[in-house]
């Protein structure tokens, strides 16, 4: 066969048309293909040294998953962690302490300038003037030491998307007949090449991803709960008053409700190599949130505990 190779190049250079000569770039432009990664994974299901008793194929989908979680997702979502960190520790604290400050100003500027009203008229175009030179100031803060919340929150969607994507189309391709997934099963899964007849992995994929949706309320400091009471008292009033308030959070939380229950309709559709995938990768991922979310509680705590102990101190040695 190399013989015949070598044949072949040997003919098209002979017949290769003289005059301009193409760039190098052209000539050698390559495109990887999904064959390229199926084989690879078929590849590699059958070179790990795995135990007779574990099926191959569903092992190295568990153990590609978590592989590439902690190699690529983890390291962006421990960057994000640091970036929000600092917005909090750095920044909020400048912000509150310019507060007094700037109410001054402004209310130095409006008696300047004989703004009148009524009570309520000057207390809303005051709020709202101190709003907006807060605001500019912490988008100048978050420009200073680069921890853009916009960003920040992005950077966990933008890594993990084309990862979990790819993995899928290429589990996908996997599960087309003639293949090796038709001769496994796993759990529930009658083969790895058809959808879960009984639906329990969909419906764990969909339980898993909403309790990664409910868990940020399970690890909260003290304030934290009683700043989101005030928050939420604050918000009833001004529904009270007739007042319309937009609660972002509220919302996007209600669609990722809506999320959890529609990969489930989905999950009872694909191939369950990629129901397996999708379920490991939500378990992984949900087990990520609960390590990085308890740490992040043990430090604030740390935090509120440090002037605590600071004004002890002095008193113990006296």
């Amino acid at each position: 066969m190399l013989a015949h190779c070598s044949a072949r190049r040997a003919v098209n250079v002979l017949h290769r048309p003289c005059g301009k000569v193409q760039p190098r770039s052209f000539q050698r432009r390559t495109f990887v293909s999904t064959e390229t990664f199926t084989n690879g994974f078929l590849d590699l299901a059958t070179a790990l040294p795995l135990p007779p008793s574990f099926p191959p194929y569903s092992t190295t989908i568990i153990i590609c998953t978590v592989v590439s979680r902690l190699i690529w997702t983890v390291p962006f979502s421990i960057w994000a962690k640091q970036r929000q960190r600092r917005a909090e520790e750095e920044i909020m604290p400048i912000i509150n302490s310019l507060k007094p400050g700037v109410s001054k100003l402004v209310l130095t500027e409006m008696q300047k300038a004989g703004v009148r009203g009524t009570k309520e008229q000057i207390q809303a175009a005051h709020g709202k003037r101190v709003k907006q030179l807060l605001t500019t100031r912490r988008k100048q803060l978050f420009l200073e030491y680069r921890c853009s919340p916009g960003f920040t929150m992005a950077i966990p969607i933008i890594t993990q998307v084309p990862l979990f994507m790819g993995f899928s189309i290429v589990l996908n391709r996997l599960s087309q007949a003639p293949t090796p997934f038709d001769s496994e099963s796993f759990l529930t899964l009658s083969t790895l090449a058809h959808a879960d007849p009984t639906a329990t992995l969909p419906i764990a994929l969909g339980l898993v991803t909403l309790a990664n949706v409910e868990s940020s309320r399970w690890f909260m400091t003290d304030a934290q709960r009683e700043r989101q009471e005030k928050v939420q008292k604050w918000k009833e009033d001004r529904v009270a008053r007739g007042e319309t308030v937009i609660e972002p959070q509220k919302i996007i939380k209600s669609a990722l409700r809506l999320i959890s229950v529609g990969r489930i309709v989905v999950a009872t559709m694909v191939p369950g190599g990629v129901v397996l995938y999708w379920v490991t990768s939500a378990t992984f991922g949900l087990v990520q949130t609960w390590i990085m979310d308890y740490w992040e509680l043990r430090r604030k705590r740390k935090l509120a505990l440090a002037p605590t102990l600071s004004k002890k101190t002095p008193a113990a040695k006296q």
